[in-house]
C-alpha cells in the first residue's frame, strides 16, 4: 500500500493517530502509548494496513532531529553553568550508574561487551515526553522531585549527541578496509564543518533570522525555521556525523536570540507531528515474532533493567535528599526506557553493531517498559507512597522552579514600544522580571542593545503566549500600539488566561471602549497623563500655584474617565456618543464657570480685588 498513491497513506497514519492517541489519553497511558499503539495495530503484526515500517520511519527521523533542536534552544550557557551540579551531577550518576550495571549483567550473562554497552545505553535513557507529561498532569514539576526528574531528563538529551556519536566507533570495520572519506582527512571535514556552523552561525544566523522578519511573512519566517534545521542537518550528514548533532548546534547558537521562542512556537507542531509518526513507525516495526519467541526473555530483561534503574534511581534520591513519599514518583518516570533508546538501537543496526533481531528484541523491551509505567504509577500511589508517608512529612513546594521549562515571569509584557518600555523599566527597577514580546524585528534589535531580554514574536498567538508562560503569570501589559491586533490579543487572554490580570494601553476613546467592552478594567489612555502634566504646567506658568494646578488637572482626568464610562452604553451608535462626549463637555464648562464665579464673589465680600489668585 505504501507504494501506491500518498493520499491513502496519509489516510492510515493520520486515522491510527487520531483514534488511538485520544483513547490512550482518556485511559491514561499518555499519547506515547497511543502512538506505540497504533503503529501495533496498522502494522504488519496488526491489520496489515502497512506492510513496510522502514519506510515512513525514514522520513519520521526528523522529529527527532527537530527534537534536539529544541533541546538546543533551551540551553543557555548561562543556564547550564547554574544547573552544573543537579544536571551533570545527577544526570550523570543515573546515566553512567545505569549504564555500568547493565553492562556487567549482560557480559557476565555472556553477552557481546558491544553489544552490552549499546544495550545498556538505549535501556538506560528514560522517557523524556513521558515524564514531563506525568509531572504536568500531577503538578509536580515546582517539587523537589520534579526538579530532579528535569535535571535527569535534560542531561539525557544532552548525552544522546555523544551516545549517537560512539555508537558507529564501535562497528568493528573488517581489516584492510577503509570508511569513504574516514581518515584523518574525514575527521578534518567534520571538524570543519562543527568550526563552520558554530562560527559561521554566530555571525550570520540573528541578522539572517532578522532581516527575514523584517518581511512580516509568518509563513516564511516558519519556512526559514525549518530550512535552518534542515540545513545543518545535511551538513552533518554529509560528513559522516549525526543529523541530531547539526540540529542541536544550531539551536545552541540560537539559545539567546530574540527569535528563540518564535522558533520554538514555530516548530513545536511540526516536532510533535514527526515524533508521532516516528512512535508510530516504531510501533509498526516490533516484531513479535521475537517476543513471542522469547516471551519469558522479554520479561526477565524488561524486570531486569527496571530493577537496577530503580536500585540507582532510589540511591540518587537519597543522596539528593529527596521526601520519601516524593520517590517513588520519581525512581518511575526515570526507571522505564525512552524514545532515545529507540534512536540508539536503529543507529546501532544501521552501523552494524547489532542485529535486526537484537534491535527488534531491544525495542520490543523499551516499548514495554513505557506501557507500564502508566500501570506501575497508580500501584505505587496506592501501595507505596502511604507507607512511605508515615515515616516523613511530605515536601513543600520548592520556592525556586527555575528548573522548570518554560519558566515564567510573574509579568508578560506584550509590545516594547515607547509605552511598555516605561512599565518594564518601572518592574526592572523594582526588582520584578518580566517576559517582553515584540513582533516588530527592528525594535527588537534596538532595544536589545541596551541590554533589554526581548523575544521577537506575535502576541496574538495561543502557542506563542504559552511558550511565554501566560498559564503561570500574574499580570499581561497590553501595550501593542495597533489597536486591531491589541483587542485581538485582549480577546484571546481574556479567553484562555482567566487568571492573568490585565493591564491595557488605549490609543483612544474608541480602543479604550472596545477593551471595556471585553471586561478589562485597567486601561490607561496613552497620553491622557502626558496631556494633563502639560496642562499642569500652562496653568502654573499663568499664575496658578501647584497644589491647585495639580488639583483640577486630577478633576479633569476624573470627569473624562466618568464621561467615557457613560458612553460605553451606546458603542455603536456615532449620534448618540457624540451628544453624550458634547454634554459632558457642556456640563464640565458650565460647573467650572459657575465654581469660578462664586469664588470671584467670595473674593470681593472679602475685600480681594486683585483678581490675579488662581481658583484653589
Amino acid at each position: 500500500m505504501e507504494h501506491g498513491n500518498w493520499l491513502s497513506s496519509s489516510l492510515v497514519y493520520l486515522g491510527a493517530a487520531v483514534l488511538a492517541v485520544p483513547i490512550a489519553r482518556v485511559l491514561g497511558l499518555g499519547a506515547i502509548v497511543g502512538y506505540l499503539a497504533a503503529g501495533i495495530a496498522i502494522g504488519p503484526w496488526g491489520l496489515r494496513l502497512v506492510t513496510e515500517p522502514g519506510t515512513i520511519l525514514h522520513v519520521a527521523e526528523f522529529g527527532v532531529v527537530l527534537m534536539l533542536f529544541l533541546v538546543g534552544l533551551e540551553l543557555e550557557p548561562r543556564r547550564l553553568w547554574s544547573l552544573r551540579r543537579p544536571i551533570f551531577g545527577g544526570g550523570s550518576f543515573q546515566l553512567l550508574g545505569s549504564t555500568a550495571l547493565m553492562l556487567g549483567v549482560a557480559v557476565a550473562a555472556g553477552v557481546d561487551w558491544r553489544v552490552a554497552l549499546v544495550a545498556g545505553l538505549g535501556l538506560a535513557m528514560s522517557s523524556t515526553a513521558i515524564g514531563l507529561g506525568v509531572l504536568a498532569e500531577r503538578n509536580l514539576g515546582a517539587t523537589s522531585s520534579g526538579q530532579h526528574v528535569l535535571s535527569v531528563a535534560l542531561l539525557q538529551d544532552i548525552a544522546a549527541i555523544p551516545v549517537l556519536a560512539l555508537v558507529p566507533l564501535l562497528a568493528a570495520a573488517p581489516a584492510g578496509v577503509a570508511h569513504e572519506g574516514g581518515g584523518w582527512w574525514g575527521a578534518a571535514k567534520a571538524l570543519g564543518v562543527v568550526a563552520g556552523i558554530v562560527f559561521g552561525g554566530r555571525l550570520l544566523l540573528r541578522p539572517a533570522l532578522r532581516w527575514i522578519a523584517r518581511s512580516d511573512t509568518p509563513e516564511i519566517f516558519t519556512a526559514a525555521a525549518l530550512l535552518l534545521v534542515v540545513a545543518t542537518a545535511s551538513l552533518m550528514q554529509a560528513v559522516g556525523l549525526s543529523m541530531a548533532l547539526g540540529a542541536f548546534l544550531a539551536g545552541v547558537l540560537l539559545a539567546e536570540s530574540e527569535y528563540r521562542r518564535e522558533l520554538e512556537t514555530d516548530l513545536e507542531p511540526f516536532k510533535g507531528l514527526l515524533l508521532g509518526l516516528f512512535f508510530i513507525a516504531v510501533g509498526m516495526g516490533i516484531d513479535f515474532a521475537v517476543v513471542a519467541a522469547h516471551p519469558w526473555l522479554i520479561a526477565a530483561v524488561v524486570a531486569g533493567f527496571l530493577v537496577l534503574k530503580l536500585g540507582v534511581l532510589w540511591v540518587l534520591a537519597h543522596l539528593a535528599k529527596l521526601p520519601l513519599a516524593e520517590r517513588p514518583v520519581y525512581a518511575i518516570l526515570l526507571a522505564q526506557g525512552g524514545e532515545f533508546g529507540f534512536v540508539v538501537f536503529q543507529a546501532a543496526q544501521q552501523a552494524g553493531v547489532i542485529d535486526a533481531g537484537t534491535s527488534s528484541f531491544l525495542v520490543a523491551a523499551v516499548a514495554i517498559s513505557m506501557l507500564t509505567t502508566p500501570l506501575l504509577l497508580p500501584l505505587a500511589d496506592r501501595w507505596w507512597v502511604p507507607r512511605l508517608a508515615t515515616r516523613a512529612p511530605r515536601a513543600e513546594v520548592h520556592a525556586s522552579a527555575h528548573l522548570s521549562e518554560p519558566q515564567a515571569a510573574p509579568v508578560i509584557i506584550a509590545g516594547f514600544g515607547r509605552f511598555g518600555q516605561v512599565v518594564g523599566r518601572l518592574l526592572n527597577a523594582s526588582g520584578l522580571s518580566a517576559t517582553v514580546l515584540e513582533h516588530d524585528a527592528e525594535q527588537v534589535e534596538a532595544v536589545r542593545r541596551f541590554g533589554w531580554q526581548v523575544f521577537y514574536g506575535d502576541a496574538s498567538r495561543l502557542d506563542l503566549l504559552r511558550m511565554a508562560g501566560a498559564g503561570e503569570a500574574q499580570v499581561f501589559v497590553l501595550a501593542i500600539d495597533d489597536i486591531e491586533q491589541s483587542v485581538a490579543v485582549a480577546e484571546l487572554v481574556r479567553e484562555h488566561f482567566p487568571q492573568l490580570t490585565v493591564v491595557a494601553r488605549a490609543r483612544n476613546v474608541t480602543h479604550y471602549l472596545k477593551l471595556r467592552a471585553l471586561g478589562i478594567e485597567l486601561i490607561e489612555r496613552e497620553t491622557l497623563d502626558a496631556s494633563l502634566m502639560s496642562g499642569r504646567h500652562v496653568l502654573e506658568r499663568l499664575g496658578w500655584q501647584p497644589h491647585a494646578a495639580r488639583n483640577q488637572a486630577l478633576r479633569f482626568r476624573r470627569h473624562t474617565v466618568e464621561l467615557i464610562e457613560q458612553m460605553r452604553a451606546h458603542v455603536g451608535d456615532e449620534q448618540q456618543l457624540i451628544a453624550v462626549a458634547k454634554q459632558g463637555r457642556q456640563q464640565l464648562e458650565t460647573m467650572w464657570a459657575q465654581e469660578r464665579a462664586e469664588q470671584a464673589a467670595a473674593r470681593n465680600r472679602r475685600g480681594w480685588h486683585g483678581g490675579d489668585e488662581p481658583p484653589h
